[in-house]
């Protein structure tokens, strides 16, 4: 049994305090907001975030950050990507050499470029970082619905120590070394989906879905190997799995938000209708400067940003990512 805290009391953390704790280990939840931590311990359920599932009464709620490190060997970091920074600085000032630090967020910074476990190194450069990704929607996981996942560190012991803690019967966790594919694809697909959530707000079908999908994949990919991560990366849980469940699933924050922007609401007003953080929208531009700085071209995410801050007609960019230039899908083709 591990002493595990979970940093961010959302509803990935709530649905992962739970999991944790069905696998023995003694957890306890850490969240900024008094009202939060105060609604845990009275309810034992997370009544905004993610209803219905029920937490143990075991499970240790607490606003005191320093508590909720000291002494433990695993700190699952659960706050939205835009919380990353400041939290991962205020850990700096109480995690222990050699804490592991497991990011379950999906994000780039906007203005650094840096991935999240990149952030988290540079603020709290004593721990040891990992990351948990994959198709793992909160709502599931919380109820116990089979899910497989992955886990991603620069040394395998760490790798299969988190393996061991995470997985259990209705939670496959496998391991890999690349940390940037795997932070890449989570951060990325959330903006694909945000464009096939556009697509499904405009009325269209499934080719529509299937073509955002396979054509996102490979813009992701693209992006992802320029930048040095693995291509294999991307054709599994962390690539198109996870690409695959944001885009076509009910509890995709980030189609929902699509699905409104597409209905002709703007971006501000889809994210205040969702009420949680849309991370697509705060990866989007990220993308693109990625992007340029790479010398990569990413037409659909690049549309998803024209139409998120340049105000530009959902309809317009679908029709302008359809008459772009021909072009060959396999580029080694051999022609007779």
């Amino acid at each position: 049994m591990a002493r595990v805290s979970i940093i961010g009391a959302g509803s990935w953390g709530t649905a992962l305090a739970k999991l944790l704790h069905k696998n023995g280990h003694h957890v306890t939840v850490w969240s900024i907001i008094p009202a939060e931590i105060q609604m845990l311990q009275e309810k034992h359920e997370h009544i905004d975030k993610l209803p219905g599932v029920k937490l143990p009464e075991d499970i240790e709620f607490t606003t005191d950050l320093k508590s909720a490190v000291c002494g433990r060997e695993v700190l699952v970091l659960a706050v939205p990507s835009p919380y990353t920074r400041n939290t991962a600085r205020m850990l700096g000032e109480v995690v222990e050499e050699g804490q592991i630090i497991v990011n379950v967020a999906k994000g780039v910074e906007e203005n650094t470029l840096m991935t999240l476990s990149e952030i988290i190194v540079e603020e709290v450069p004593q721990a040891v970082v990992a990351v948990l990704s994959g198709p793992s929607h909160a709502e599931e996981v919380g109820k116990g619905i089979p899910t497989t996942i992955v886990v991603g560190a620069r040394k395998r012991s760490v790798a299969e120590k988190l393996q061991n803690m995470f997985m259990n019967d209705v939670f496959r966790v496998y391991t890999s070394s690349d940390v940037l594919g795997i932070e890449l694809g989570g951060a990325l697909k959330n903006v694909v989906a945000l464009a096939a959530g556009i697509a499904d707000g405009l009325g269209y079908g499934d080719n529509t879905k299937a073509a955002l999908i396979t054509r996102g994949i490979a813009e992701i990919s693209r992006l992802g190997t320029a930048m040095g991560a693995r291509a294999e990366t991307f054709s599994g849980l962390t690539g198109i799995g996870d690409l695959i469940v944001t885009c076509a699933s009910v509890h995709s924050r980030n189609r929902r938000a699509g699905i409104l922007i597409g209905q002709g609401k703007t971006m501000e007003e889809a994210m205040e209708e969702v009420k949680m953080v849309v991370e697509g929208v705060y990866s989007a531009k990220a993308a693109m400067g990625l992007a340029k700085k790479y010398d990569v071209q990413l037409p659909i995410i690049d549309q998803v940003n024209r139409v998120l801050f340049e105000n530009k007609p959902a309809g317009e960019a679908v029709k302008d990512l359809m008459l772009r230039d021909k072009r060959i899908e396999v580029s080694d083709a051999m022609w007779e």
